[in-house]
This record gives C-alpha cells, sequence and structure tokens, in this order.
C-alpha cells in the first residue's frame, strides 16, 4: 500500500518499496490556456471576488425576485462596489417588501446619500429612527453617511436619538 499523499515522500517517483508501485502524485497539473477545462470557466481569473459575488447574487435574484436574504445581500455588494443606483433600487424594493423593518430603511438612506439624494437620505433616517433605529455611533462614523453627516437636519437626528 503506498503512503497518503501528505506523508513525507509520498510524491516520490521511486515508488513504494513494499508494493513495488511507483507513488502518484494526488497534484492535478492546471489546464493549459487555451484548453476546453480553461474556457469553460469564462469568469474564472477575471472576476474579482466582489464582482463574482455581485453575479452569482443577481442570478438568484432573477430567479427568486421576492427573495427578502437576496435583496439584502445583493444591496450591499451593489453598494460596496459603488454601484450607488443599484444599490439605491435593491434598497427601495426590499423597503417596499418591508416597510416596518428599521434597517432596511437604514440602508436606503445610505443608499440615498451616496447616490447623492441627501434631502431624500435625512427623511428616510427620521424614518429609520422611528421604527426602531437607534444606533447613534454607528451614524456618527458610517462612511455611506458623509455627504449629510454635518448637515443640520442630521446633527438634529442624531441629537434627538
Amino acid at each position: 500500500m503506498s503512503a497518503p499523499a501528505d506523508t513525507p515522500g509520498a510524491d516520490d517517483p521511486a515508488g513504494d518499496a513494499a508494493s513495488g508501485q511507483p507513488r502518484r502524485s494526488k497534484r492535478r497539473p492546471a489546464p493549459l490556456a487555451g484548453s476546453s477545462k480553461a474556457s469553460s470557466l469564462p469568469w474564472f481569473g477575471r472576476l474579482s471576488q466582489l464582482d463574482f459575488d455581485i453575479d452569482f447574487f443577481e442570478r438568484i435574484l432573477a430567479r427568486s425576485p421576492d427573495s427578502i436574504d437576496v435583496l439584502r445581500v445583493l444591496g450591499e455588494l451593489a453598494s460596496r462596489r459603488g454601484l450607488h443606483e443599484r444599490a439605491l433600487e435593491l434598497d427601495r424594493r426590499l423597503v417596499a417588501r418591508l416597510p416596518a423593518d428599521f434597517l432596511a430603511r437604514y440602508n436606503l438612506a445610505c443608499s440615498l446619500a451616496l447616490a447623492g439624494r441627501a434631502d431624500e437620505a435625512i427623511l428616510c433616517l427620521g424614518e429609520a429612527f422611528r421604527l426602531g433605529y437607534d444606533d447613534v455611533a454607528h451614524m456618527e462614523v458610517d462612511s455611506d453617511l458623509a455627504s449629510i453627516r454635518e448637515r443640520p437636519e442630521f446633527r438634529a437626528l442624531v441629537g434627538r436619538a
């Protein structure tokens, strides 16, 4: 019997002395460029992990357009990628499905702020507070809200919370 691949000498081309059989490497060679194996994965190596994740969740959303979990995750990924209009669209869909969810409302406010819609973002933050959002410390450092942080309406919301 050959030694397991993770033992010293497992890839020894001289073989296993007890059986007389050559030892085989369990490592597989990388597919050659242009081979059918490499071309069957056109995204591999070309997309960042973030872009791959976005594509993956977009495909799921196409099959399950009302999935709350997919809307949440995809909205976050789109925002992280800088796709602010797409994140805004997803967050609006989520709020339409979960109108009493303060976190969905907060995320919509963030998307609005990132999309340059400051007045709407402030109103949406006020609604998030009304629904129960209360993490003022996070609001003070959330980079998504940087564009509205110095507005008097924002300062009033934070002071009221």
